[in-house]
């Protein structure tokens, strides 16, 4: 067997493998990589650095899933969770449906709902701001920070360092955008790929569908997820992202600005948007001095090789968003030891 490297470009892949000790069951020829996977952890210290600022308005409601409360930005230690001690005003919720149900508790403040996520959860954020116009809501709005994995995975694809020989695709992206998201990566970059559910026999049958690939020096898509993913997807989801969502430029750590990578609000739904409403601005931002998250996402180096990994840098006391974020590489590592 020849050497071979798999990037998953999923978080919830990169728990379930290191949760299962997968690594340790694969010959040492199999390498699998963690990709750029992780919502929170591709979000530029930039946007971070503009919410925590909008975070102290005294009118302003911080709506958010809880892996963002302790995401720092470009300082160590300034997070949602230390803005709230400051006296800011953020709430975890469930789904951006109960942001709603504050601001319609709330009249007087601004309901803000950060918007992180990929493909998997647009649908719901879209669906939201379509939501709070039909209720005629006006005090809330989305800081939209969605991003698409297809331009993530052409942007790896293009770096010089490039070394990935086949990709685990998300299966949650997957239920979106369905089997033909994932068609590109055999038919343009000429690399073997399979979709992939989450539990450690999913993942185990889909790295074995990927090595036989490159055994008989084959480039296909494969879904092996297929209790979940239809081939053309979720039409329903797919057309509530059409409706309220179109692409543009974003900025991912590690990666730069990649054109037409993220999602953001249409203009007949400006009113809904944050960044419009509160003419947030992103300042170039400093990265937190030593964190090497941005290689971590990339897979240029493993979570071990970051030297402020385990030291410095502890679940307890995270610096960079990849030990924050429930779906990080170094989170992943650092609790099961792969």
């Amino acid at each position: 067997m020849r050497a071979c490297k798999i990037m998953e470009v999923c978080g919830t892949h990169t728990m379930s493998i290191a949760k299962a000790g997968l690594k340790k069951l694969l010959p040492p020829e199999v390498e699998l990589i963690s990709g750029p996977g992780c919502p929170v952890c591709v979000t530029p210290a930039s946007v971070i650095d503009a919410y925590l600022e909008l975070a102290m308005r005294p009118d302003v409601i911080i709506t958010s899933y809880g892996d963002m409360l302790k995401v720092p930005g470009s300082v160590r230690g300034d997070n949602l969770a230390a803005r709230r001690a400051r006296g800011a005003d953020v709430r975890i919720v469930f789904s951006p449906m109960d942001a709603i149900d504050i601001a319609e508790a709330e009249p007087l403040k601004e309901i803000v709902f950060l918007g992180a996520g990929f493909e998997t959860t647009a649908p719901g954020t879209a669906a939201s701001v379509v939501a709070a116009a039909g209720r005629g809501v006006k005090n809330f709005s989305v800081l939209c920070m969605l991003r698409t994995i297809e331009p993530a995975i052409r942007a790896l694809y293009a770096e010089p360092d490039f070394s990935i020989d086949a990709f685990l695709c998300p299966g949650h992206v997957a239920t979106i955008i369905g089997e033909t998201g994932f068609e590109f990566i055999p038919r343009e970059l000429g690399l073997p790929a399979v979709i992939s559910g989450f539990d450690g026999e999913d993942i185990l049958i889909s790295v074995s569908r990927i090595l036989k690939q490159l055994e008989k020096g084959e480039a296909k898509l494969e879904n092996e997820y297929t209790r979940a993913v239809a081939r053309d997807g979720n039409g329903l989801a797919k057309a509530m992202i059409e409706k309220c969502l179109e692409p543009c430029g974003a900025e991912w750590r590690g990666l730069g600005t990649i054109p037409a990578s993220g999602l953001r609000l249409r203009e007949e739904y400006a009113a809904f948007d944050a960044e419009k409403k509160f003419g947030l601005v992103y300042n170039e931002a400093a990265g937190l001095a030593g964190c090497r998250c941005g290689d971590v996402i990339c897979g240029r180096i493993a979570p071990r090789d970051c030297p402020l990994f385990g030291s410095v840098c502890t679940a307890e006391d995270p610096v960079g968003p990849c030990m924050v974020s429930s779906e990080g590489a170094c989170a992943a590592e650092y609790k099961y030891g792969e």
